[in-house]
């Protein structure tokens, strides 16, 4: 079994910009073996207190790291982004990059979306616009002009001029069984927040055999395990309500409101907290038992993410490959 790739997710929703360009500049030097980031325009609560433009962001990322492979985690290409505009924005990073981007799409949340007037239609809907924009970025990717008529897109001798040969390699979101088919017919590789078995069984089905499956999971190192629990449920009690209803709430206050009864003893058990790497070692062990072959630790809190790293360095990335095997790219 290959060792599992080990990631850091720089959260624009909890971290101002200048800040996460560091961090993903020090990520690197650590030896953390990929970046993955958000791409918000709100926060999950008010409390994070943040949301920068995620591109402009990685761009200064391309510029300040060398070796990591880094990806959006992920980006919606249906409202707030128009799909010819992400495929000229992911060629662009592409470049930039020297080919160590990848786009991760997902068919979007309420939250980020509804900012632009267009409404939130029911998700069958969605996977229709989704399965437009990825026939969108596909012929775009190709380098060629291209018109393209469909029920919930137009384009109109749109073409790239500045495109990687070979495209932009992308991962796709899944919570289902459809949208793991979408993944398995059009991904390069699964993005999966939750280590269901049965995502990676479906997306096998669907044509992802041997592919890589990209996880996530929040974290909140402190020195203070109850001062760590208390951070974990200031900013990410919001994470237990499962992906379905995230992916409908409007806004910070609706998910304070979904959350408010969210204790942080529950939050304690979903999200290893504390100094120990034993918390992170076992959260890891579904993911790598349901076939995932990279997740990405999400450290909670903006200020703590300098400690988090040099912890990251000292203590937690050589547990972590003595348990799941020695880094590849670290």
């Amino acid at each position: 079994m290959a060792p599992l790739q080990l990631g850091y997710t720089i959260m624009g929703e909890q971290t101002p910009p200048k800040q996460l360009v560091r961090d993903a500049a020090r990520s690197e030097e650590v030896g953390y073996d990929f970046l993955v980031s958000s791409d918000h325009y709100f926060p999950w609560l008010d409390a994070m207190g943040h949301s920068p433009y995620a591109w402009t962001v990685l761009g200064a990322v391309a510029q300040v790291t060398e070796r990591i492979p880094f990806m959006t985690y992920v980006t919606c290409p249906l409202f707030r982004y128009h799909p010819v505009v992400v495929a000229q924005k992911a060629a662009t990073l592409a470049l930039l990059s020297d080919g160590r981007f990848t786009l991760g799409l997902g068919s979007g949340e309420n939250l980020n979306e509804h900012v632009v007037g267009g409404g939130w239609p029911p998700v069958d809907v969605r996977h229709e616009m989704f399965l437009e924009a990825l026939e969108i970025l596909a012929a775009l990717f190709q380098g060629d002009y291209v018109t393209f008529r469909g029920e919930h897109y137009d384009v109109e001798s749109a073409k790239l001029w500045d495109v990687p040969s070979g495209g932009v390699p992308l991962g796709i979101a899944v919570s289902g069984k459809q949208s793991c088919s979408i993944a398995g017919q059009h991904a390069d590789m699964l993005i999966a927040t939750e280590p269901k078995p049965e995502l990676g069984q479906w997306f096998d089905e669907a044509g992802g055999t041997g592919k890589p499956r990209v996880g996530q999971l929040p974290v909140c190192w402190g020195a203070d395990r109850d001062k760590a629990v208390e951070r974990a449920h200031e900013l990410f009690r919001w994470f237990g309500l499962t992906w379905k209803v995230n992916a409908e709430l409007p806004g910070p206050t609706a998910f304070a409101a979904a959350s408010q009864f969210v204790k942080p003893d529950d939050v304690a058990q979903a999200i290893p907290c504390g100094p120990d790497p034993a918390g992170i070692v076992e959260g890891l062990k579904p993911f790598v038992k349901a076939g995932f072959t990279h997740v990405a630790l999400c450290q909670i809190g903006a200020e703590s993410q300098d400690g988090f790293l040099d912890w990251s360095e000292r203590e937690l990335l050589p547990a972590l490959r003595a348990e799941f095997g020695a880094a590849v790219s670290g």
